[in-house]
């Protein structure tokens, strides 16, 4: 399905030889041109330039209304460090194919383009990593899971089901045909930096499958049309929403935050890179879509050899970047984009 979005075409642009001095920091082994290949991110591309490449919009020069419309590059094209003037400047270098046959580069402009998810242009980070999360939550807010419709019977006294099956809800408004997704409860998500540990700030959820609404009513009947597992009485319904597309990019948000991881994707204990986790930071604490945040591992208790000794903690220590992409009131989702050591609930995010 083709949706059209705002975008700035990529083109060369000056940077300020003070700003690259002064706050951004280039790669030792920066190239003189990078030709751009299937799989590149823009942060991913930046990285080879950049020793901080969620600073990209800043490497672009890009204005606050700017960067949130990113550019466009594709496959082919050649971004170029150019050194001539005394003063670092990028430019990119269109491949033909994607540009009519003029090759040039030029200013930023900004202007409509009409695309699709499909047609091969270079996302701001990784879209596969994150495209479940956008159609199929992993934690719901307090509100939405207390609202949601349930799955109250079948048409038997059958208390599992499965794809094929006819189910019924209660709670549910909507038009015959739309489609609805199954989730199962799977735990309240405590805040850690609650004094008490008993603040809840949403519901971890499990996905089980899809229903289309046959029949309205104040009792609704179903039909599931996929399952991924067991489906039982009980079981909650949210209206399956088309994922929307995004370019992300990155940014400090406006005020510092700090926070903590509170879950990752499937509960795994130890996430690495392009993993999906949820900090206890949202909305209401200055956190939005792009937002950049460092990620720390805690100090470690240090062994003692008698108990005369004091307490002795390693240092805290950066253990990479966190990305978010999805934001809620009081968590987020973030995509865990590197990490020189494991991610771990309990470890403390940061803004740079």
């Amino acid at each position: 399905m083709r949706k059209t979005i705002i975008s700035l075409l990529w083109a060369g642009v000056l940077l300020s030889s003070t700003a690259l001095a002064d706050t951004l920091a280039m790669q030792d082994n920066a190239p003189d041109r990078y030709v751009v290949v299937k799989g590149d991110t823009l942060w991913s591309i930046s990285g080879h330039f950049l020793k901080t490449p969620w600073r990209w919009p800043e490497i672009w020069q890009l204005n606050k209304t700017e960067i949130k419309n990113p550019h466009w590059i594709y496959p082919g094209d050649v971004v170029l460090l150019d050194n001539s003037s005394g003063e670092p400047r990028l430019r990119l270098l269109k491949n033909e194919k994607t540009t009519g046959g003029s090759g040039s580069s030029g200013k930023l402009s900004p202007r409509i383009r009409t695309t699709s998810l499909a047609d091969g242009a270079t996302p701001s980070i990784p879209m596969s990593a994150i495209s479940p999360f956008l159609s199929k939550p992993l934690v719901i807010d307090n509100e939405s899971f207390a609202a949601a419709p349930r799955i109250a019977a079948g048409p038997d006294e059958r208390v599992i089901f499965a794809s094929g099956d006819k189910v019924y809800a209660v709670g549910l408004v909507g038009e015959v045909g739309d489609n609805w997704q199954v989730f199962r409860d799977g735990k309240n998500l405590i805040d850690p930096d609650d004094p008490e540990k008993k603040r809840v700030i949403g519901h971890q959820v499990d996905y089980l499958g899809d229903a289309r609404l046959e029949v309205t009513g104040d009792v609704a009947t179903l039909r599931l049309t996929s399952s991924k597992e067991e489906i039982l009485v009980g079981s909650r319904l949210i209206r399956a929403n088309e994922a929307p597309f995004i370019n992300y990019v990155p940014h400090v948000p406006e005020q510092p935050v700090s926070g903590r991881i509170v879950t990752s994707y499937g509960g795994v204990a130890e996430a690495g890179p392009l993993t999906t986790v949820v900090i206890n930071r949202g909305s209401q604490h200055g956190v939005d879509v792009g937002s950049v945040f460092f990620n720390y591992k805690a100090g470690r208790l240090i062994r003692k050899e008698s108990k005369s000794e004091p307490d002795r903690f390693t240092p805290i220590e950066k253990n990479g970047n966190l990305f978010i992409y999805r934001v809620f009131p009081e968590f987020a989702y973030g995509l865990v984009l590197d990490s020189t050591r494991a991610v771990n609930v309990g470890d403390e995010v940061k803004t740079p």
